[in-house]
């Protein structure tokens, strides 16, 4: 479509004008999705969404902000710790994400408040004892 709108037509005729055409001669009956529900619609709007679906189509992931991060990071540490088969695999986990929050909160990270203390380890070996005993 290289015709220039013509001087005097209003636009919006102009382009339904095109649009009927193209449509005549059939040049949007092989578009993939042709005569199925647009996905999403009945969804609340956000401004992200192509972002969001580009993300989703790539198999990528959005990377979060340090401090989430390691927030992440610590939920799934303690989750590990409580399943460890070992009591030298529970203290190793947790020592390792406590050491990574002590960095954190010597240095900072940027992001949101960290809000995250290191892990008392006797404790959580105490209930990890008394989980395997029962």
């Amino acid at each position: 479509m290289s015709e220039r709108k013509p001087p005097g037509v209003p636009f919006e005729n102009w382009v339904d004008r095109q649009i009927r055409e193209a449509m005549e001669r059939g040049e949007f009956d092989d578009l993939p999705g042709a005569g199925k529900p647009i996905p999403g619609l009945d969804r609340p709007y956000d401004e992200m969404w192509w972002i969001k679906q580009k993300v989703r189509a790539e198999g990528l992931s959005m990377p979060l902000p340090p401090t989430l991060q390691l927030r992440k990071d610590a939920e799934e540490a303690l989750r590990l710790a409580e399943g460890a088969r070992t009591e030298a695999e529970l203290r190793r986990i947790v020592g390792e994400i406590n050491d990574r929050i002590r960095e954190a909160i010597r240095t900072g990270l940027s992001g949101p408040p960290l809000n995250l203390v290191p892990y008392d380890v006797e404790r959580l070996v105490a209930r990890w004892r008394e989980r395997r005993s029962k």
